[in-house]
């Protein structure tokens, strides 16, 4: 079988600090994949290091059969990136970012057209969309930043804390936009959440990653079963011996 993502026995080291620790994993075409665990646990390196945004200290990562070292270009042309502290362009509008973001990938005014029309539809902000971006809400930004990650319907979204941040209403929103987008256009998402309930809500895959490692996988019902827990908090603090 063919993986959109295959990561095998990834280890990468900063000075003395060993981020990934033999880290593999594999993820379908089409599924949503969540890395979880505490804060310094990995998971950002390790969807960088997908995103072809760092090198592997050693292992490998292949994207659509793509090695994500040796055939970067090939991998940046199959995703889209969205990292936890993304921003946006204050002084332009939303409807001027999403433009000018899409001239990096539209190959033809009509498909750039499409694109921004996808965005606005992705974003749902409506006519906010005239208003420059500085004037915008947390959670208003991160609507127009998920839409801008995904409205050139990425074989890829890699989404790093898609709602970070967000009150209730913004996050429900993200949520449904991406468990919608992949339903109609068979996008693969890899994304890092601290947020469990949106967990089980969207990703059919989870890892528990701790100090660089996978510690447990499985989809969040057996996760669950498997450690005879409730929610998947439960669930990661039974695995590493926190309760």
């Amino acid at each position: 079988m063919s993986f959109a993502v295959e990561a095998e026995n990834l280890v990468k080291v900063f000075g003395s600090i060993r981020a990934l620790d033999g880290l593999s994993f594999r993820i379908k075409p089409s599924e949503i994949y969540g890395l979880i665990g505490p804060n310094g646990a990995g998971k950002t390196t390790a969807l960088r290091t997908v995103s072809t945004l760092i090198l592997p200290t050693s292992g490998s990562v292949k994207v659509y059969d793509h090695d994500a070292v040796s055939e970067a270009s090939e991998v940046r042309k199959l995703i889209s990136y969205l990292p936890e502290e993304a921003g946006a362009y204050k002084n332009l509008s939303g409807d001027e970012y999403l433009r000018f973001m899409s001239k990096f990938s539209a190959k033809s005014k009509k498909a750039l057209e499409e694109m921004v029309e996808s965005a606005e539809k992705i974003s749902g902000l409506g006519n906010r969309l005239r208003d420059k971006v500085k004037t915008y809400s947390k959670g208003m930004k991160r609507r127009l930043l998920v839409a801008r990650a995904l409205m050139a319907k990425p074989k890829l979204a890699v989404l790093d804390e898609p709602t970070s941040g967000l009150d209730v209403l913004h996050s429900v929103h993200v949520r449904q936009i991406i468990k919608q987008h992949v339903k109609e256009h068979d996008v693969t998402v890899l994304l890092s959440s601290h947020n469990m309930l949106e967990v089980e809500y969207l990703c059919e895959k989870v890892a528990l990653i701790d100090h660089g490692k996978i510690v447990a996988e499985g989809t969040p019902e057996e996760l669950k079963s498997k450690n005879k827990v409730e929610n998947l908090e439960e669930a990661f603090a039974k695995v590493v011996g926190l309760a």
